[in-house]
């Protein structure tokens, strides 16, 4: 048999598919619209679209129909898994255009006492808590002890940047030292940490366990990391610009599109994970000539932002069992753990600094924001069985409740006329009476796009 035979879906099959992308689709985007009208993140609608088709709702109360439109078929199910597969990877890769790449000299020291504050101690503290606390009940299918503590490290540590950045923009401080000394601190913090995901799936891919194999596993993604930050971008340069490019010259978007695929592709051959290649192709493309690559990037995050990613965020929603996976005791505990170790790992880190309490606080709550991020961790890490449904219920959760949070802090502090940040003097907010009402009776939306 070949190929194309035993790959092909009769008629019923694809009238399943498409009825279920068309459901996906028009639920995550209704839902997102509705959530961003009541001023909450559309990620949190789109989420919630895909939760009532799952075995939340759809699946509780009617299970044979939510069988006959997601799980009929096993083809059906890996086709929308592989449509899940590329809305992360677009994601990841839209996500790259928008890391910052510089920061200001002068504010150095904040940045790097940010970075060791909220890496070191949140990392630590998530490495040592399956030593503390029994995590076996939450291993994945893989049973691979090393590779949930990293997960765990890695999701007590990480920060959101598009979630940052929208909370930045909604309130008018995008442009603020704050606001810059935030971001670029989350951008060498993600990076780090992104290379640790890496480093996970990579044991996991393997089966590595000995020391020396896990050091090899290390080293190939500490060299992918470096190839693809300082080599990759001078040759695509060079590339874009030969004569005999017939791809780029035929569409710069297909151009684009052919670099993410590419970066995933050979991450996947070095057993590095698919989606640190493509969060790199998307850093690559976003140091690429402005004028000559603008317009294929919207085209990309328009497209992703329209289809593939809104559909991603409801397969989150519709793997959510919060009726039979939902452990809130645990959720709890897991965010309060988290959530004090990020905001204190921070605050000692500013405080040794000789920054002000207020000052150190706003920073420490922007690192505490985990949205997309961890959603995308958890995801990953659920399909390669290093986390089970339970966990990954909380991982979820908690990105969404920390991103809230980050908001409503946020919100209040500027409607409160605090200093965001006192560096000699006071970078503080001069809002005018209306200003001042229309953020008392509002909520800050978190996310406006997918990109949460």
């Amino acid at each position: 048999m070949s190929i194309v035979e035993s790959t092909t879906l009769n008629n019923l099959e694809l009238g399943r598919l498409f009825f279920a992308i068309v459901l996906l689709l028009f639920s995550a985007h209704s839902f997102g619209f509705l959530f961003h009208k009541l001023k909450l993140p559309r990620v949190i609608g789109e989420i919630f679209g895909g939760a009532l088709l799952g075995p939340t709702v759809l699946g509780n109360f009617f299970p044979q129909v939510a069988e006959w439109i997601f799980n009929a078929f096993a083809a059906e199910g890996k086709l929308i898994s592989l449509i899940s597969w590329l809305g992360l990877v677009l994601l990841m890769f839209v996500s790259g255009f928008e890391v910052q790449k510089s920061f200001d000299g002068n504010d150095r020291k904040i940045v790097v006492a940010t970075l060791l504050g909220s890496t070191i101690i949140p990392f630590l503290a998530g490495w040592l808590a399956p030593s503390l606390y029994d995590f076996s009940p939450y291993l994945g299918s893989k049973s691979n002890l090393l590779a949930l503590r990293i997960i765990v490290a890695v999701a007590v540590a990480i920060t959101s940047i598009p979630v940052i950045s929208k909370i930045f923009m909604d309130l008018g401080i995008l442009k603020t030292s704050f606001a810059k000394i935030v971001l670029a601190t989350a951008t060498l913090h993600d990076v780090v940490l992104w290379v640790a995901l890496a480093i996970a799936t990579g044991l996991v891919s393997t089966k590595v366990t000995s020391l020396a194999g896990i050091m090899v596993t290390v080293l190939i993604t500490i060299i992918f990391l470096g190839i693809s930050l300082f080599v990759m971008p001078q040759l695509i340069k060079f590339t874009s610009g030969l004569k005999f490019n017939f791809l780029i010259r035929s569409s710069t978007s297909g151009y684009v599109l052919f670099v993410c695929f590419l970066f995933a592709a050979v991450a996947s051959v070095l057993d590095v994970n698919i989606v640190f290649g493509a969060l790199l192709a998307g850093m690559v493309i976003g140091v690429m000539p402005h004028e000559r690559f603008a317009k294929a990037k919207e085209h990309i995050k328009d497209m992703s932002l329209a289809f593939f990613v809104p559909i991603y965020f409801a397969i989150i929603g519709l793997r959510l069992d919060l009726i039979y996976h939902f452990d809130i005791l645990f959720s709890l505990q897991f965010l309060l753990f988290a959530t004090t170790f990020a905001v204190l790992g921070t605050l000692i880190a500013l405080r040794l600094a000789k920054k002000d309490w207020l000052s150190s606080f706003n920073i420490a709550v922007a690192m505490n924001a985990r949205g997309g991020p961890l959603i995308v961790l958890a995801t990953v890490a659920l399909e390669l069985g290093i986390i089970n449904q339970t966990f990954f219920v909380t991982l979820v959760l908690i990105a969404l409740a920390t991103s809230l949070l980050a908001g409503s802090w946020f919100k209040y502090v500027i409607s409160k006329g605090w200093p965001l940040l006192n560096s000699g003097g006071s970078e503080q907010l001069a809002l005018t009476v209306e200003e001042q009402n229309k953020l008392s009776t509002s909520t800050v939306p978190i996310s406006q796009d997918s990109q949460a």
